[in-house]
């Protein structure tokens, strides 16, 4: 949708200048440029541009030096009747350790919420995947991958792309049989998780009871496998935000995205809790 939106733009205003972006590498040019001493130059290439599209503005709350020079950039363009199209993961005041002023100039737009789509659009979406690459889906096999994957766009293509390749791989021609069978294991599993058994898992894994993950306690040999639960949970199962914070002692969301965001940070860097997360995913 930002490609989309930029791409847009572009056709109906030729020659403007344009920023696309993710939030993570806006984070790390600014660190780079106050290293460098070079913080002038960083704010003139921003603050100069027509339309700035940031993805993943979430991150954000986790580097405060780098909000306060996202709120004077934001003000800029913002005065100058510049556009600014940002993506989140959630809704501006649910962003955790977000400025208060930033979060009130996020509202000022227009927040647009985007649901997963609905069976019909899945169904739909899957169709045309199947048809770019030259495939014509019989319609009891994509009714079944749309009734059966409903969290992201991702899974569902990953689901597609399982099928036809399981059908390759077999020699079999595509049917709902042969859906059924490659996506086995996939269906089964989301059937049946839950937040309490991933707890558990978790708990064994890092010798903590379960009492302790769903307790009060905040120490760091607990806050870390609670918030790996926690992220796990919001990928493998469909329960809410609300629900999963509830499980961990009524936590409320914000706790549940800061440490899905946290943990994700940590995947990137940190081999040994990947590992961690990695082992727990496939018990």
């Amino acid at each position: 949708l930002l490609q989309a939106a930029c791409k847009a733009y572009m056709e109906r205003n030729p020659g403007h200048r344009l920023l696309y972006t993710s939030c993570e590498e806006f984070v790390n040019d600014f660190i780079s440029a106050v290293q460098r001493g070079d913080v002038a130059a960083f704010r003139q290439r921003l603050r100069e541009v027509d339309f700035m599209v940031i993805d993943d503005i979430h991150f954000l709350a986790r580097a405060e030096r780098t909000q306060e020079e996202f709120f004077h950039t934001f003000n800029t363009l913002y005065n100058a009747q510049k556009q600014i199209v940002l993506s989140s993961d959630s809704a501006p005041a649910e962003i955790p350790s977000l400025e208060e002023r930033l979060i009130s100039r996020f509202k000022w737009g227009l927040v647009a919420r985007l649901d997963p789509p609905a069976y019909e659009t899945r169904a739909a979406i899957i169709n045309k995947k199947a048809a770019l690459r030259g495939i014509d889906l019989p319609k009891d096999v994509a009714e079944f991958i749309a009734r059966n994957v409903e969290s992201n766009i991702r899974e569902l293509e990953g689901a597609l792309t399982r099928v036809l390749g399981y059908a390759a791989l077999t020699n079999k021609p595509i049917n709902l049989p042969l859906a059924q069978e490659s996506l086995r294991d996939i269906m089964q599993f989301r059937a049946s998780v839950s937040i309490e058994e991933i707890a558990k898992v978790v708990g064994a894994r890092f010798n903590i009871k379960l009492s302790d993950l769903q307790g009060k306690r905040r120490s760091k040999s607990i806050v870390l496998p609670r918030q790996i639960c926690m992220h796990i949970a919001r990928r493998l199962t469909d329960y809410s935000l609300k629900e999963i914070g509830g499980f961990f002692g009524g936590r409320d969301h914000t706790t549940v995205l800061y440490a899905d965001d946290k943990v994700a940070e940590l995947l990137k860097t940190d081999s040994h809790t990947r590992g961690i997360v990695t082992e727990v995913q496939t018990q």
